[in-house]
Parts: structure tokens; C-alpha cells; sequence
């Protein structure tokens, strides 16, 4: 039987602060220092907020959802998201910044 060492094969894993802004007038992205700005029009009630980050997130990264996981702050404003299968450099540059 062979041991196989998967550490090798983990994607990297990207930590990124947000701010989130729910029931904003639309929906924009926008950088302060580190931490990322999002304003979303979905109301914080029943984690729609927190969905409708991941779907922003996904879409405009080009990522699966299942990529983008809310690690701390789910019912707050101030969360903490973790990105698989992509770099700090290529975050900022598919968003822009």
C-alpha cells in the first residue's frame, strides 16, 4: 500500500477581509488598503446577504461559489473570506485594483 502526501496537492488558500454594506442603492467593489468594500442591495436577513456576497465574489473572480467561504463574521459586517485555487496578486487584478 502506498502513502500518498496530499499537502502537495491542496490549492492555496487566500484570506481577505470584507466589509459589507447590505441594502445599498446597487452593488460595487471597492478597496481600502487590504480590506475589500462591498456594497450589496440584499438585505441582512436569512444569510441573504452573505449569498449574495459569494455570488458577487464568484462571478467577478471567475470562480465556482464553492471557491469562496465566509470563515469569520457571518453575522456581521466585518468578515473574513476565504478563496481557494487563486493568489493574493491574481485576486486584486481580476477585480481590478
Amino acid at each position: 500500500m502506498k502513502s500518498w502526501d496530499t499537502s502537495a496537492e491542496k490549492p492555496s488558500r487566500l484570506r481577505i477581509a470584507v466589509r459589507v454594506t447590505p441594502r445599498a442603492g446597487r452593488e460595487e467593489i471597492t478597496r481600502d488598503g487590504k480590506t475589500l468594500r462591498v456594497k450589496l442591495t440584499a438585505p441582512p436577513v436569512d444569510g441573504a446577504a452573505n449569498e449574495a456576497l459569494v455570488s458577487l465574489l464568484a462571478a467577478r473572480l471567475h470562480l465556482a461559489k464553492r471557491a469562496i467561504e465566509i470563515v469569520r463574521g457571518v453575522s456581521s459586517r466585518e468578515k473574513l473570506i476565504e478563496i481557494t485555487g487563486l493568489s493574493e496578486t491574481g485576486f486584486w487584478s481580476r477585480l481590478g485594483f
